[in-house]
């Protein structure tokens, strides 16, 4: 069952219910967003009994908004309880406390942050929205002299953005503070099965342009990062199922491998995969595998079938976040056909409302060994060579 709400849903998305019949609850908002009576639609009641009466039915959404929903509607399953407990990090790292007994990590209240002593925190550190979204107000404190000047940052974030989102996708009243995690980062869309399996649907790397570079910019997949990663990845993402007693359950898993192949999950963003119908939608550009349909059917990719002839091909989703330096309310145009001009393969480009959610749009890309350098200039790009 699929669970439609803003800021947004892909053309994919839409096509992906409508080939495959799959059952849309007809909420207001998504039939403000979907006009398309030929949809197998449901009607809200019948949804709600249908996911109280069967556990085993996996409800997918593609935005976290929808939580709102979920928490007054679906009081009777164990749906907005599981959701809680990835979505707010401070209680994911109380879950995983066990596993990590010397991680630091504080959390403390919005109002409460200019009250902290600077010299009494553990540097360097994360400091981000305990429940949060797309690296919104997320910044790396390196001593306490970056201390007042980050503050101020988060004020100025969190007075534009707050209102953009719902409270349950980005609520600002509380923040964790913890240490860095080392390693290089990867973000999987998965699902935990009525066993409680893990079925892993897409491994991505994300790449960074510096060691302070908070931003999600550049995410790729290809042949080599998931054979590379998957054994390990799908071990520790099973453990992380049983120590919360999960199943019939989609999540976006972000984590980090170090120099030892040591794991430790960053946070896990319940009920969905990436943002904006992005990550998902990268799956069928690379590896024609429909993510969608294989959630909510409880499909299992066969990978050694679908990552035939994707040697050498790298598949990445551009995030266009404005890292100008220029105020969204200044800039009067985007320039989105000299950005694909720039790139050798583009395969998809989704221009949005930067002015409400400080993303030009995304990208999807494909290259190889003789384009590489696009990735590079992209990551390392502020983006003013395509603002007027």
């Amino acid at each position: 069952m699929i669970l439609i709400d803003k800021p947004y849903v892909s053309d994919y998305l839409i096509k992906t219910i409508k080939d495959f019949k799959l059952q849309i609850i007809a909420t207001k908002t998504a039939r403000e967003m979907i006009n398309d009576d030929s949809l197998n639609w449901i009607n809200e009641i019948e949804a709600i009994k249908i996911l109280e009466n069967n556990p085993k039915h996996i409800l997918y959404s593609n935005s976290e908004n929808s939580i709102n929903w979920v928490e007054h509607n679906l009081t009777k399953t164990k749906l907005p309880e599981r959701i809680k407990l990835f979505k707010d990090k401070i209680l994911f790292r109380e879950l995983l406390k066990d596993e990590y007994p010397q991680f630091y990590f504080l959390g403390v209240k919005y109002q409460e942050l200019r009250d902290i002593n600077p010299k009494e925190l553990n540097y360097p550190f994360i400091i981000k929205p305990a429940v949060g979204f797309f690296s919104i107000a997320v910044h790396k404190v390196n001593s306490k002299n970056e201390w007042q000047s980050v503050l101020d940052e988060i004020d100025s974030e969190m007075e534009k953005l707050v209102t953009a989102y719902p409270k349950e996708v980005l609520d600002g009243n509380n923040f964790i503070i913890e240490e860095i995690i080392p390693g290089e980062e990867y973000a999987v869309d998965c699902y935990f099965n009525d066993d409680g399996e893990v079925i892993i649907l897409n491994i991505m790397k994300h790449v960074f342009s510096s060691d302070d570079d908070v931003y999600d910019r550049v995410y790729s997949t290809s042949k080599e990062i998931i054979q590379d990663n998957y054994d390990q990845i799908h071990k520790y993402i099973g453990n992380i199922g049983r120590k919360a007693k999960i199943k019939n359950f989609p999540a976006h898993i972000e984590l980090r491998i170090d120099s030892n192949n040591s794991i430790n999950a960053i946070e896990v963003n319940p009920m969905r995969f990436g943002g904006w119908c992005t990550s998902a939608d990268l799956s069928w550009h690379a590896f024609q595998i429909n993510t969608y349909d294989y959630v909510v059917n409880s499909k299992v990719p066969d990978w050694n079938e679908l990552l035939k002839g994707k040697e050498g091909k790298k598949y990445s989703l551009i995030v266009l976040n404005n890292s100008s330096g220029i105020k969204e309310e200044e800039i009067k145009y985007f320039d989105y056909d000299l950005l694909l001009k720039d790139f050798s393969k583009p395969l998809e480009i989704r221009k949005t409302d930067y002015v409400n959610f400080t993303i030009f749009g995304f990208l999807f890309l494909e290259t190889d060994e003789n384009s590489e350098d696009e990735l590079n200039e992209i990551l390392n790009s502020n983006l003013r060579k395509y603002i007027s």
